[in-house]
């Protein structure tokens, strides 16, 4: 992969406009899944498609609520569930040693399960791509979700002198703001991973 840098303003622009273009989609398919989350095996691949949206939505499209039940997404049960063994020990190990490894070791193995069902990588070379494809980016990849952040603490701040009314509004802050996060990591995806492959072949 070439080396593709990410645009802290461009980042938080395309994951607004994203998340707000696909708000309804993505309550949607929440919804969906919460009402099949019981019914075994099924489960499985609702929850992998709902944890990889943002790989629909890299690809610019208004995504449909129903694509969580595409069977496409049970068949990498067995990989998804070795990849997010091994990425979950890193990352405690990394939070063991006081904290910031655990944050870097996340954000560079953030990309693996995008890799691992969109190109189809086994667990370990999606670790190993989505490592690749972040370095140099870590930075601004924890900028733009903390950014993010802080713009979510300030209104619910503003909103905590409200009353009930700012009770309403933190509510439906907070439901908007998750199709935000998802398409914060879609556009990294688009970013790092299949903008930088068109770029590799140009």
């Amino acid at each position: 992969m070439s080396t593709v840098k990410i645009n802290f303003v461009d980042a938080l622009k395309t994951s607004i406009a994203w998340g707000l273009k696909n708000l309804p989609s993505i309550i949607g398919a929440v919804i969906l899944w919460a009402l099949t989350c019981w019914i075994p095996y099924l489960n499985i691949g609702t929850t992998i498609a709902l944890i990889t949206i943002p790989i629909e939505i890299s690809k610019g499209k208004v995504i449909s609520p129903t694509f969580i039940f595409d069977s496409k997404y049970r068949r990498y049960m067995g990989e998804f569930f070795l990849l997010n063994g091994l990425r979950f020990q890193g990352i405690a190990i990394g939070f063991a040693m006081f904290i910031i490894p655990g944050i870097v070791i996340n954000l560079a193995w953030s990309l693996s399960n995008y890799l691992l069902i969109d190109k189809e990588k086994n667990p370990m070379d999606a670790l190993a791509e989505s490592n690749k494809a972040t370095n140099g980016n870590k930075a601004a990849m924890f900028l733009s979700n903390l950014a993010i952040m802080i713009i979510i603490i300030i209104f619910v701040w503003i909103f905590g002198y409200l009353g009930v009314v700012g009770n309403i509004l933190t509510f439906l802050l907070l439901i908007a703001v998750s199709p935000i996060l998802f398409s914060l990591k879609a556009y990294f995806y688009k970013t790092l991973v299949l903008d930088a492959e068109v770029a590799v072949q140009e």
